[in-house]
């Protein structure tokens, strides 16, 4: 059984950084994808970045180039580091695994970017 929890989200400004952790409970080093989603008013859930065994990583367009995805296997701990960030990507952001039993989410974080 894999658990999930998010922290570092908040309010920012724009142009403003903010740094996502998920820690995750069980084992860690039998996860083959890790990533983040996210929710935005009135949106589907999307994804963000993802980082594959190996240590390939994916970006949606919209945050290429402003966004990083890391983990670190001694802390269980996937990081999500945002730069410049825009209103448009306030949002609820999910921390996701695909583990070897499963799919796990966690509860949700807010990030609100004001204007």
């Amino acid at each position: 059984q894999v658990q999930l929890v998010e922290s570092g989200g908040g309010l920012v400004q724009a142009g403003g950084s903010l740094r996502l952790s998920c820690a995750v409970s069980g084992s860690f080093l039998r996860i083959s994808v890790a990533g983040w989603y996210r929710q935005g008013p009135g949106k589907q859930r999307e994804l963000v970045a993802n980082i594959i065994t190996g240590g390939r990583t994916n970006f949606a367009d919209s945050v290429e180039g402003r966004f990083t995805i890391s983990r670190d296997n001694p802390k269980n701990t996937v990081y999500l580091q945002m730069n410049s960030l825009k209103p448009e990507d306030t949002a609820v952001y999910y921390c996701y695994v695909k583990s070897w039993d499963g799919e796990y989410w966690g509860q949700g974080t807010q990030v609100t970017v004001s204007s």
